[in-house]
């Protein structure tokens, strides 16, 4: 059976392979709900719905079950129980299962996966309702970035690890001329060792988008998996676990090489299983709080991070300033800023700009940001599928303390979700700010907040998004400037800073978006994480070269 899945997809992994070498768009999982047939829709629909009340019955043995922390932004009683395994258990299982998942060729490897990632694309409207309902998403983002974008970050990973595990020739004999003496003769081969046990600590926000990479990167390499999803997002992590152990299963395989280990807030299991010293990598999404306990404290294993970071936006001049709000109204409100890449402060220099030409002040600027907002959401039902719902409760609270006696340039409005009259809806309210008071916005404030900071200039602009990107930092820059100059500075000072840099966005792309096999997400030289998806280092460490030689 692996040897089928190898063959039905290997075209898609030769693709994938020459993509991120040419960092070309390219996508085998379509954006488009309309790409998946008529039925899809009304029969993913009804899977989702189908779950709800009923335990997950994966064939893991439960000592009990429980819904973990796990509610809906829109306010609907999932009522979905998991099975409950001690930690011990998790671990011994996936260590009796990683011989065998070792042993397998690295094809066959590759197949699985490749069929895990099909049959995803097959439930793709499922796996829509599970996130957008655990993570407050509207449908159609819930629908892309959980499904086909996912998809596409874990292919990408498949790619680069089946890549770095073939490139090396795996057996040859070696010769060394000894001038008038024989020469030495030597059999080698080349056996890859995986790390051994990993760990993916799930996000709340956007479990498969973050969580796919790092999975599919350890599987690829030979490394079983222990998924412990956040607590209140559950759901789409355990259908991959359903589907990846079905794979297995379908190829003779121990199921166990993928599992779901699930906890709740007030009894945590996340440190227990990663101070094992079995495990040997970890996935980490989330605050910095952990993270950084992560990166201190696990010192046995390999730990990857996406941490917290405080994006900046860098205005200078434009020649279009409507469609410098326009593009911002969008990038800034999507999901309620909660978004790893959302930009969060706005740099405008105190006496203001030039756009094609004239000047226009600082104030103008920010209103006129202010006001692109308010009109883009004005409307409730497209606001709604803008927001989406706001699931944490912190998140309103930092909505609340976000002014803290600065200037509010636009207050946050309820609105009302006409499907789903219990979600919890806000507009971003947006603060002005002196760029010296930085104990008010050198800190992220995740969620729907925004400050339009007042500085001396364009170079005070990018000393200071250096400065937060450095001390807190950032996976996003988004600089608008029409001078050729300034633009090289800006990039100069990203590149500093460790941080992802556009420019002068006004159409349809956005900086929140991150292409797979193309941008990189997140750079690893900042404070919001050390690891990036996806390049070569995310794989290396997940596996090791051992040589043998012989005499020939």
């Amino acid at each position: 059976m692996p040897e089928s899945f190898y063959k039905n997809h290997k075209e898609i992994l030769k693709k994938a392979q020459a993509t991120i070498e040419s960092r070309a768009y390219w996508t085998p999982y379509p954006e488009s709900p309309r790409a998946y047939g008529e039925d899809a829709p009304k029969e993913g629909e009804a899977a989702f719905e189908d779950r709800l009340g009923k335990r997950f019955a994966l064939d893991q043995a439960a000592d009990s079950w429980s819904t973990g922390g796990e509610t809906s932004a829109y306010g609907r009683d999932l009522g979905v129980s998991y099975p409950v395994v001690p930690v011990t258990a998790v671990l011994d299982a996936a260590e009796i299962a990683s011989n065998e998942w070792a042993s397998v060729s690295i094809k066959h490897r590759a197949g699985v996966c490749l069929e895990i990632l099909d049959r995803l694309s097959r439930n793709s409207f499922e796996m829509a309702h599970a996130v957008m309902q655990t993570t407050g998403q509207s449908f159609l983002m819930a629908f892309q970035a959980g499904g086909p974008h996912a998809l596409d970050r874990g292919l990408e990973a498949v790619a680069y690890g089946f890549g770095a595990l073939t490139r090396l020739p795996r057996k040859m004999e070696w010769e060394k001329p000894q001038g008038k003496r024989d020469p030495l003769v030597i059999s080698k081969t080349w056996r890859i060792r995986p790390a051994g046990i990993a760990v993916t600590i799930g996000v709340s926000t956007f479990p498969t988008w973050n969580g796919y990479p790092g999975i599919l990167a350890s599987l690829v390499t030979g490394n079983p998996v222990i998924l412990k999803p956040h607590p209140a997002t559950i759901l789409p992590l355990a259908l991959f676990v359903e589907t990846a152990r079905a794979v297995l299963a379908d190829a003779d395989l121990d199921p166990n090489t993928v599992q779901l280990a699930v906890d709740t807030a007030a009894a945590p299991i996340a440190k227990d299983l990663v101070m094992d010293p079995r495990v040997k990598l970890v996935d980490y999404t989330g605050g910095s709080s952990f993270g950084d306990w992560l990166e201190a404290n696990v010192g046995h294993a390999e730990v990857f991070t996406e941490k917290a970071g405080v994006n900046s936006v860098i205005i200078d001049s434009a020649e279009d300033l409507k469609g410098v709000f326009r593009n911002l109204s969008v990038s800034m409100t999507m999901y309620g800023g909660q978004m790893c890449t959302t930009p969060q402060n706005v740099y405008v220099p105190r006496e203001g700009i030039h756009v094609a030409g004239e000047h226009v002040g600082y104030d103008e600027v920010a209103s006129g940001l202010a006001g692109a907002i308010e009109g883009l959401l004005s409307d409730d039902d497209r606001a709604s599928d803008i927001l989406g719902a706001i699931k944490d409760r912190a998140a309103l609270d930092r909505m609340d303390e976000a002014a803290d006696g600065h200037a509010v340039l636009l207050g946050s409005r309820e609105v009302a979700n006409p499907q789903f009259p219990d979600a919890v809806v806000r507009t971003p309210v947006i603060i002005g700010v002196d760029g010296v008071d930085k104990e008010a916005y050198m800190r992220e404030m995740f969620g729907p907040v925004i400050y339009v900071i007042a500085t001396d200039s364009t170079q005070d602009s990018l000393e200071l998004a250096t400065e937060s990107a450095l001390r807190h930092g950032a996976i996003t820059w988004l600089v608008y400037s029409s001078n050729p100059e300034v633009q090289d500075l800006a990039e100069d000072a990203a590149v500093d800073a460790g941080v992802s840099v556009a420019f002068n966005l006004t159409g349809g792309l956005l900086v929140n978006q991150s292409a797979a096999f193309s941008d990189f997400h997140v750079t690893g030289a900042n404070p919001a994480g050390n690891a990036s998806l996806t390049d070569p280092a995310f794989i290396a460490k997940r596996f090791r070269v051992v040589g043998v030689r012989k005499p020939a």
